[in-house]
């Protein structure tokens, strides 16, 4: 089969990514238009008349934006956390002990990866009521967390089982206990898949939607997926405020995945022929 010239794959990849960036390009440019800017026709691509007053009036001195990334911020890192900290022992175990009904927790982890948010949110709402967690962030970590914690263990099982188990036994026979050898021998060479697992739970619970709505009403409590609504009226709706707040909304998950690409993309491949 005849390969494609290299400049026209180049081109093809570039085209591919401007379609997919687009979106972001207009939404940044629309926090810097004006309300007739951002409906004109023909479309203004490139901003004819920037103005810098809808951020300065609309995110910077209105504290409860920061106060919805703050909140954000907290339940994304707490997600991630909270999923490290569970789902690393439990692929370790799936991955190196024999244990009866090994598969079907494997096979329970895989099929709830199929359930949406929503059959969740109810029964969650439920038992976060008689338990007093609605209307707090640690209730929506902890129902984030049901939702990536079985895709972090799934994820993290090859990666576990990627790694030889003669260096953890060469640990305890100099004198390591199980769980000394697991924490200074294992995590460290399950790096790679431990950066992706913690990406793509911060992103989860960063983007969560349905849980941030059914769980919380409190203001203080909002998270950047529902201070959103606050810009969309009965009767108006300021899109410029909006774009600008997602602007700004979308920059700690892309400075992430940014700084940890590598680890991802190589997190992603480990382990690829066991499991």
């Amino acid at each position: 089969m005849r390969r494609l010239p290299v400049s026209f794959s180049t081109a093809v990849g570039f085209l591919i990514v401007a379609v997919y960036l687009f979106p972001i390009y207009w939404m940044v440019t629309g926090s810097i238009k004006s309300q007739d800017d951002l409906f004109a026709s023909p479309p203004q691509l490139i901003p004819i008349h920037p103005q810098f007053s809808t951020w300065s009036q609309e995110i910077l001195h209105k504290p409860e934006v920061l106060e919805y990334i703050r909140n954000t911020f907290i339940v994304a890192t707490g997600t991630m956390v909270l999923a490290l900290v569970l789902a690393a022992p439990a692929a370790y175990a799936l991955a190196n002990f024999h244990m009866r009904g090994k598969s079907l927790i494997m096979l329970f982890c895989l099929s709830s990866l199929m359930l949406p948010a929503i059959m969740l949110a109810t029964p969650l709402f439920v038992i976060f009521s008689r338990v007093h967690l609605t209307n707090s962030l640690l209730g929506l970590i902890l129902a984030d967390t049901t939702l990536a914690l079985p895709y972090a263990i799934v994820l993290l099982r090859p990666t576990f089982a990627s790694i030889p188990k003669d260096l953890a036994e060469a640990a305890q026979i100099d004198g390591s206990s199980s769980f000394g050898a697991f924490v200074r021998i294992v995590l460290p060479l399950a790096r790679p898949g431990l950066a992706t697992v913690g990406v793509l739970s911060f992103l989860w619970g960063w983007g969560d939607l349905v849980f941030a709505l059914t769980l919380t009403s409190d203001e203080s409590k909002r998270v950047v997926t529902t201070g959103l609504a606050n810009f969309f009226g009965a009767f108006a709706t300021d899109w410029a405020g909006a774009m600008a707040f997602c602007s700004l909304a979308m920059l700690p998950p892309l400075l992430v995945f940014v700084f940890a690409q590598r680890q991802v993309i190589a997190g992603l491949t480990t382990g690829g022929t066991k499991g």
